[in-house]
């Protein structure tokens, strides 16, 4: 193989290698983010509705996590705004939005509770 040939790959392997590290960050970054809004929505005491029902928000918060989990692994959410859209505003099954109320406040759309 020619110097100049092995420089290529290896400018290759190295881009490959940082691009990696550059994602992988982004991922921590977006993990932390959507951890933090679970943790806010657990701890909020406020409900959750989806597809015709109230639910706590520990019950919400596992639903939550249940939806993120299926589309990280495929490679379908890389941020806390796609998780939101994603995941967390609408049924996946009815496409209804989804609701949080917090007390006797009136209740708003999670996507606009969670941003």
């Amino acid at each position: 193989m020619r110097r100049d040939d092995c420089a290529r790959w290896l400018s290759l392997i190295l881009l490959v290698c940082c691009a990696g590290q550059l994602f992988a960050a982004l991922d921590e970054t977006a993990q932390r983010e959507i951890d933090y809004l679970l943790t806010r929505l657990e701890t909020s005491d406020c409900r959750f509705f989806r597809n015709g029902k109230w639910y706590d928000a520990k019950r919400a918060r596992e639903h939550l996590e249940k939806k993120y989990a299926w589309l990280a692994r495929r490679d379908l959410v890389d941020s806390a705004e796609q998780f939101i859209e994603r995941a967390a505003s609408k049924s996946s099954r009815s496409g209804e939005p989804c609701l949080v109320q917090c007390g006797e406040a009136r209740e708003v759309p999670s996507a606009n509770w969670l941003t």
